[in-house]
């Protein structure tokens, strides 16, 4: 009589490949090659699905048969959750920020009210003053000491001045919730270290809110006061939907400016079409590619499935957990012709880096501007940027659930 023994399951999240910085694991391509969905096994034991392509990672995400909502069985958690927190009243409160890990209608309802923020056209408004931004950091830099990490002068200061202002956060309280961000998304933190600092931003946010409904300023989180007054939403429901603006506004920005540059620097013929470029179109083509590129959430966008769903020859079942790997999607080469060049000139903006269907990025105008602003100007003013390190000692965030670098040293 035979034995068989089925192979072991990937384990997930997988290891990119040493001197590879901004490519995928490759295990993420050779699952891709093989299938559209593959099982993979998370830390606590579960057995979710990995879908690595983009087909299916565009059709699963619009599909209202997969859920968004972390407290369903099944989801397929990337860390040990929060302590359970209670209200007053007794009532346990879901382990996560806000509308983003909810579904509809209560997720369309609280997303709502941050929209109108975020528009296209709100956002235009707002590019001469994110560009005195970016020129007054740049002044800095050049009058500054060289080397200089690019990170702490640069990268992180953009973002965050600019989401201080759209909210109306004070951005000299910037240390205290940059710090407490990195915690809340460095996928090695204990739960005890998240939860104190989860619990750190909600407090923060909660005694700002109290301020503004005393005394309504013109940013985000005045908006969000009214709806307090009205009955829409609690303080607490205002201050966690004010954490997750605040993270979101800055954190993936700065490690994209940061990346970016990187990747930049790596490949100087396309660094040279970028810094020479005077029409905008260019510019803005240019950070659809290096979104698609370099897709800093590496962590995979969570769901679990409503419902049973065919996809190709897998039949995904009702409580299945489910993980778009969106960066390994965006180097799909059904989609992406050389998925795995550089190639600043192609048109990228189907790419998936902001996720798809009704959770997509609400952000999505804003980082846009924001990185245009970035890479239209800095190379431009600074045309000798180039490292001050070798690329072997750059310091990469491969123990966070956003990718980036801690820190990026430069000279001119």
């Amino acid at each position: 009589m035979t034995t068989t023994h089925e192979a072991p399951l990937p384990e997930y999240p997988m290891t990119r490949a040493r001197g590879c910085p901004f490519d995928p694991p490759p295990d993420l391509a050779a699952l891709q090659r093989e299938a559209p969905l593959t099982r993979v096994r998370l830390w606590d034991g579960s057995t979710p699905w990995l879908v690595t392509r983009y087909a299916e990672q565009r059709a699963l995400l619009a599909d209202p048969r997969i859920s968004a909502d972390v407290t369903r069985p099944g989801y397929p958690m990337p860390a040990p959750a929060r302590e359970r927190q209670v209200d007053d009243d007794g009532t346990e409160r879901r382990p996560s920020l806000s509308f983003i890990l909810m579904d509809d209608p209560e997720h369309a309802r609280q997303r709502r009210m941050v929209t109108a923020a975020f528009t296209v056209k709100r956002v235009a408004a707002m590019r001469p003053a994110v560009q005195t931004i970016v020129d007054e950091l740049i002044d800095r830099l050049l009058a500054g000491p060289k080397p200089v990490d690019l990170v702490e002068a640069f990268a992180l200061p953009v973002p965050s001045l600019v989401i201080c202002q759209l909210l109306g956060v004070p951005y000299d309280d910037h240390d205290f919730f940059q710090v407490n961000s990195r915690t809340i998304i460095r996928r090695t933190a204990t739960v005890e270290e998240r939860t104190a600092a989860v619990g750190a931003l909600v407090g923060y946010l909660d005694e700002l809110m109290a301020r503004k409904l005393v005394e309504p300023g013109d940013g985000l989180l005045s908006r969000l006061a009214d709806r307090i007054r009205d009955g829409e939403l609690t303080r607490r429901d205002a201050a966690e939907m004010g954490v997750l603006l605040l993270i979101a506004g800055h954190e993936t920005t700065a490690n994209m400016i940061a990346l970016g540059t990187l990747a930049l620097l790596e490949h100087p013929d396309q660094l040279d079409a970028l810094r020479t470029a005077e029409d905008p179109a260019v510019v803005a083509a240019a950070v659809e590619e290096l979104l698609r590129y370099l897709h800093i959430t590496h962590n995979g966008r969570r769901r679990v499935a409503l419902a049973d769903i065919q996809v190709g020859d897998r039949r995904v079942r009702a409580g299945d957990g489910l993980i778009m790997a969106n960066d390994i999607g965006n180097r799909d080469p059904d989609a992406f012709p050389e998925p795995d060049r550089l190639d600043l000139g192609r048109d990228a903006r189907h790419h998936v880096a902001f996720g798809f269907g009704v959770h997509q990025c609400l952000g999505q105008p804003l980082a846009r501007m924001e990185l245009q602003v970035v890479y239209g100007t800095l190379y431009r003013r600074i045309p000798t940027l180039r490292l001050a390190a070798p690329l072997d000692e750059i310091p990469f965030k491969h123990d966070g659930s956003v990718y980036g670098v801690y820190e990026l040293p430069v000279t001119w």
